[in-house]
């Protein structure tokens, strides 16, 4: 199968209730930075802003991830993540519960400012 060229062929690539989990993720990623462009990066959904990488998400087996594309975000905003499955550059979340709207916004504000 092809690379996906856009989120939308992505996200048509995985079971509906992935699809439906990282479609909120989208939600969440697009109104809290909607200068932001839509993007492919790694094969993977991504939003990038002013040329660098924003966020990044993706569907695995049994699971979700996002990814706010710097270590530095996951360890600034570790009290919100807490309860959440996180390594140094990835949050890792159930399908079927999106990662919530606010820490998405969190983790977005956070990697902007970074990336101002």
């Amino acid at each position: 199968m092809a690379r996906p060229r856009t989120i939308d062929e992505y996200l048509a690539t995985l079971d509906d209730d992935a699809r439906r989990t990282l479609e909120s993720v989208r939600a969440s990623i697009k109104k809290a930075a909607p200068a932001a462009e839509e993007t492919i990066s790694y094969g993977f959904p991504a939003f990038r802003l002013n040329g660098k990488l924003l966020a990044c998400f993706r569907g695995a087996k049994g699971h979700c991830s996002y990814h706010p594309m710097s270590g530095k975000v996951v360890a600034a905003e570790a009290d919100a993540l807490a309860g959440f499955d996180t390594s140094k550059g990835t949050i890792r979340f159930p399908i079927g519960k999106p990662l919530p709207g606010r820490i998405v916004a969190r983790l977005v504000r956070a990697r902007m400012r970074e990336i101002a």
